[in-house]
């Protein structure tokens, strides 16, 4: 089976509070759906078949973090272990602070054979759970992860750069918001 037929599994990062935010972003309203329903509905509508949140519970599927603060790596390695026990061979990884993304923003890392993230950002990514190195370590950065499997890092569109970093400060949310 190639990647492209592989069952495909999601993992929404959720860091919880955000002092530049005010408030949790996964439950901040972006068009009357917290960020945290808009991203697992990106991750259906990409295909996912299994949609999970790593950190905290918002009342989808979800895995705990291995190491409390650790980083987001944490959060992928729970959840790819997590999506391999429910037959997923391959992990779309998306940031809970980037709800504005859209499917066709995802279509290049959706096809890309043996992985990929944008240049810009580490998340989203597209990660063969085959990929993940042996010996990974929750408190990686994410980028290291990204070097170790050996994912592709294509450019993005101009017009997507916005929405593939998402919105960490006010003024982000305000750029972006619908």
């Amino acid at each position: 089976m190639n990647t492209r037929e592989a069952r495909l599994g999601a993992i929404i990062l959720c860091g919880g509070g955000s002092t530049r935010m005010g408030q949790d972003k996964a439950l901040l309203d972006w068009g009357g759906l917290r960020a945290v329903d808009r991203v697992a509905a990106l991750a259906e509508a990409a295909g996912a078949q299994v949609v999970l949140t790593a950190g905290r519970d918002y009342g989808l599927d979800w895995v705990p973090d291995p190491q409390d603060g650790a980083g987001p790596v944490g959060g992928v390695l729970a959840g790819a272990a997590a999506l391999r026990a429910r037959g997923c061979a391959r992990a779309l990884v998306l940031a809970v602070d980037a709800p504005t993304l859209t499917v066709e923003d995802l279509a290049p890392l959706l096809g890309a054979e043996a992985g990929a993230t944008f240049e810009v950002s580490p998340v989203p990514m597209v990660l063969p759970l085959e990929a993940i190195p042996e010996g990974a370590l929750a408190g990686w950065p994410l980028r290291r992860l990204v070097e170790r499997a050996g994912l592709a890092v294509l450019p993005c569109a101009d017009e997507a750069r916005a929405r593939i970093l998402g919105a960490n400060t006010p003024q982000e949310r305000d750029r972006l918001a619908p």
